[in-house]
């Protein structure tokens, strides 16, 4: 049994934005308070996390993870990684570095934004984040019992990685796939894609241009996820078809 959960289906501000008071933001329907992007991922052996978002502590209040086997991360942005320091509960109950997977860049970031992690720090206090790393490249990689694919793709400039496990693939953060990695994305049962919203963006998928990418890989079920506040749960989903849903908060997935 493979589950997925979305810990966070909104943009790098969440939902409802600070200083804000449209339509979304104001709501009352639960399916529009959006934390920032993350997903867990568990089998009955194996549990991980892909990105450790700013809201990875109350995530992992709200769903009660008591052990996570590993981090993967997508890419480098802040929304991605702000949560970084609070794996450190993690190092307390199991006494050892936590192992996490990235791409270079992303390790470097992650470095210069937490230097106290990986050098030695002026005073260790409540402790830092101790972490095995290892790095991702083109390959796929174990994790326990799950088998990562990374799925290369473009945020705007920046290369991110989207992964596939088994017929399940991830890909947030993205505006443009490129046709080696849409090979790579055929036979799916759940895509979960970035669509930000309805205006154009230029480093997110439109919700129209997500539907493209639908188009091309049919697969059975679809989520939009990275969802910004111009786009309000209940009108996005009347509009999409119904192989295609917006995701929200909490969504599980069984495979």
């Amino acid at each position: 049994m493979l589950r997925i959960t979305l810990l966070g289906s909104g943009t790098s501000t969440g939902v409802p934005s600070v200083a804000c008071d449209c339509a979304t933001c104001m709501s009352t329907d639960s399916r529009d308070k959006r934390l920032r992007t993350s997903l867990l991922v568990q089998t009955e052996q194996t549990t991980i996390v892909i990105d450790t978002s700013p809201d990875f502590r109350q995530q992992m209040l709200t769903h009660a993870i008591m052990h996570i086997d590993a981090v993967v991360f997508t890419h480098h942005h802040f929304d991605h990684i702000g949560g970084f320091d609070d794996i450190r509960p993690y190092n307390f109950r199991n006494g050892k570095p936590l192992p996490i997977y990235v791409m270079p860049r992303t390790l470097e970031v992650l470095a210069q934004t937490f230097p106290y992690a990986f050098s030695e720090p002026e005073q260790r206090g409540g402790g830092v984040p101790e972490v095995d790393v290892h790095t991702i490249t083109e390959s796929t990689f174990t994790i326990g019992d799950l088998t990562l694919m990374p799925i290369p793709m473009q945020h705007g400039t920046l290369r991110v990685n989207g992964y596939r496990i088994g017929n399940m693939a991830y890909c947030t953060d993205t505006n443009a796939i490129p046709a080696s990695s849409m090979g790579l994305l055929k036979g799916l049962d759940v895509l979960v894609l970035d669509g930000l919203r309805w205006k154009p963006h230029a480093t997110h998928f439109t919700i129209d241009e997500a539907l493209e990418i639908v188009d091309q890989l049919q697969p059975r079920v679809t989520y939009l996820t990275h969802i910004a506040h111009q786009v309000k749960h209940s009108e996005g989903d009347a509009y999409l078809p119904p192989h295609v849903r917006l995701a929200y908060d909490g969504l599980q997935i069984e495979q």
